[in-house]
C-alpha cells in the first residue's frame, strides 16, 4: 500500500471512529466543527498512525502541536461557515445582509434621528383651564420644513410650566439630524395642520395669544445609523420575488413614511367572509361577490395603520403618500382605495411593588410624584409601547402580556389590580339612553383583554396625569 493510501485509510478510520460526517454543508446549513471536536479527530489520526502508546498527555510537545493545528482549524471552519451563512438572507450579517438587500433592490433602510426639545409656557392659560396636553406624535417642524414629532406626551400646567419631552424626526436619514445651528434647521414651530394640536389650537384662540415657546438647543443624532440586522431581514424575508403580488403592495406601503402597520384585501380574489351575506344563503342560489363589471375599474383595499405623528388628509399627508407609492404597482385599471385603520388607545392602570429604586422616603403621594418614580413610568411606558406597537390589525391587547411587560422591568417586584383601560369605550359599552358626561373611557375587569375588531388597531395613550401606575 502506497503512503498516499496509508494517510487516506487513517483518515476514513478517524472519521469513522470519531463520528465527524455530520460536519460542513448539510440539509439544515453549514455546521462547523468546534475546536474539541477537531482535537479529538487530530488526537485519534496521532494513535493511529503512531500506536496506541504515543504520548499524547497534556504536557507532551506533540499534543501542542496538535492543539495549534486544531486551534487554527478551527478558526478556518468558522471563517468557512461565516462564508456559507452571508450567502443566505435567514443567516446574513452586517455587511453581508446588506449586500444581499441590495441584490432584491432593497436598501437597508435608516432610523430616524431623536433628540430633545423644551416647551414653555410662556403665557397663562385661559380661565376654565389646569393644564395644556401635547399628546405623543405631535407634530413640530423647521423653516426649512423639516418634520419631528414629539415621542412622549407632555403636560404642562401653572406648577409645570416647562418640560423637556423626547422629539423623533417623521421622516429617517442623516438629513433629519438638525442642528439649531444650522440655517433653517432650527425646531421652532408646531405644524398647524396636525390634528393632534386642537387643543393647543383652542387653547390659544381662547387665550387670543401663543402660549408655548418651543427651545431647540441640542442637534437631533442617529439619523446615519440603519436598521438592526433583525428588523432588516424581516423585511427582506417578507419581500417579494415578482411584481404585481399582495407582499409586493404591502412592501411598497410599509416603506412610507407614517406606516405603522398595512394589510392588503381583494374581496373579489376570494371569499369575502366580512360581507352580511356571508353565511345567510345557500351556495346553489347565490355567489360570494358579483362578477367584475369590465366597464368599470377593480380596486382593491389597502388599510394602514399609520404611527401617532402622521397627518393622514392634505397633499402632502400620509394617504396621497400611500397611493403615490401604489401608481409605479398597480396595472392598468386597477386602483387602490386606501383606508385608514381604526386606531383605539390604550392605558394601564395598576399598582406597582417596587424593590431595589432609589425612590425617596415620605408618604404614598411623596414618593409617586418623586423624579425617581416619573422615569419609572417612563421606562414601563417604552416597555408596553413597545408590546402595543408590535400588535396587528385586530389583535386584542392581553392582559397577561402587559403584566409580563412590566414585570421584565428591572426593579418591579410586583404588580397588582392591572385594569387595561380603553378609548373610547366600545359602542356596545356606551349607554346611548342618557346624556353622556365626563370621559367615554371604558376601565375594563382586572384580567380582561382589549377586544377589537378586524379594522381596528390598539394604540398605547401614555397617560401621566391622572397617575396610571401607584407605588404601594
Amino acid at each position: 500500500m502506497s503512503d498516499v493510501q496509508d494517510v487516506l485509510a487513517i483518515d476514513a478510520e478517524a472519521i469513522r471512529s470519531t463520528a465527524s460526517e455530520g460536519f460542513g454543508i448539510t440539509g439544515t446549513g453549514f455546521v462547523p466543527k468546534s475546536f474539541a471536536r477537531l482535537l479529538t479527530e487530530k488526537l485519534a489520526t496521532a494513535r493511529l498512525l503512531f500506536g496506541d502508546d504515543v504520548d499524547l498527555a497534556s504536557g507532551s510537545v506533540l499534543r501542542k502541536v496538535l492543539e495549534l493545528a486544531a486551534l487554527e482549524d478551527a478558526r478556518l471552519w468558522a471563517a468557512v461557515g461565516s462564508v456559507y451563512d452571508d450567502g443566505y438572507v435567514v443567516s446574513a450579517r452586517g455587511a453581508a445582509l446588506s449586500r444581499l438587500g441590495e441584490d432584491l433592490g432593497i436598501a437597508r433602510p435608516h432610523e430616524p434621528a431623536r433628540g430633545h426639545v423644551t416647551l414653555k409656557l410662556k403665557a397663562k392659560l385661559p380661565a376654565g383651564r389646569d393644564r395644556l396636553t401635547l399628546t405623543r406624535g405631535a407634530r413640530l417642524s423647521t423653516a426649512g420644513g423639516h418634520h419631528v414629532a414629539l415621542d412622549e406626551t407632555v403636560v404642562l400646567t401653572a406648577a409645570a410650566p416647562e418640560r423637556t419631552p423626547a422629539v423623533v424626526a417623521f421622516h429617517p436619514g442623516p438629513s433629519h439630524n438638525l442642528s439649531p445651528a444650522a440655517p433653517n434647521q432650527k425646531i421652532d414651530r408646531f405644524n398647524r395642520a396636525d390634528a393632534a394640536l386642537m387643543e393647543l389650537e383652542a387653547a390659544e384662540q381662547e387665550a387670543g395669544e401663543e402660549l408655548v415657546d418651543i427651545v431647540h438647543t441640542e442637534p437631533l443624532t442617529g439619523g446615519e445609523l440603519q436598521w438592526p440586522d433583525a428588523r432588516y431581514r424581516a423585511l427582506l424575508l417578507r419581500a417579494p420575488r415578482s411584481l404585481w403580488t399582495v407582499a409586493a403592495v404591502e412592501q411598497a406601503v410599509a416603506l412610507v413614511a407614517g406606516v405603522r402597520q398595512v394589510q392588503v384585501f381583494d374581496g373579489r380574489g376570494g371569499l369575502d367572509i366580512t360581507q352580511s351575506i356571508y353565511g345567510n344563503f345557500n351556495f346553489i342560489e347565490r355567489l360570494f361577490n358579483a362578477e367584475r363589471d369590465l366597464g368599470n375599474p377593480y380596486y382593491f383595499s389597502v388599510l394602514v395603520a399609520p404611527t401617532p405623528a402622521a397627518i393622514w388628509e392634505g397633499p402632502d399627508g400620509l394617504k396621497a403618500a400611500v397611493e403615490t407609492a401604489l401608481d409605479d404597482l398597480r396595472p392598468i385599471g386597477i386602483y387602490a382605495a386606501v383606508e385608514r385603520a381604526e386606531e383605539v388607545g390604550v392605558s394601564v392602570d395598576a399598582k406597582l411593588v417596587v424593590r431595589g429604586l432609589p425612590l425617596p422616603t415620605g408618604s404614598r403621594d411623596a414618593v409617586n410624584a418623586s423624579p425617581a418614580a416619573r422615569e419609572l413610568r417612563m421606562r414601563l411606558y417604552a416597555r408596553l409601547r413597545a408590546y402595543v406597537d408590535q400588535l396587528a390589525v385586530g389583535e386584542p391587547v392581553r392582559s397577561s402580556e402587559v403584566v409580563w411587560a412590566i414585570m421584565n422591568e428591572p426593579g418591579i417586584a410586583d404588580v397588582r389590580d392591572v385594569h387595561l383601560v380603553r378609548h373610547p369605550a366600545e359602542v356596545s359599552s356606551l349607554d346611548l339612553s342618557v346624556t353622556p358626561t365626563g370621559s367615554s373611557l371604558q376601565r375594563l375587569g382586572c384580567g380582561e383583554n382589549v377586544e377589537l375588531q378586524s379594522s381596528e388597531i390598539p394604540a398605547f395613550v401614555d397617560m401621566d396625569d391622572p397617575r396610571p401606575f401607584e407605588i404601594v
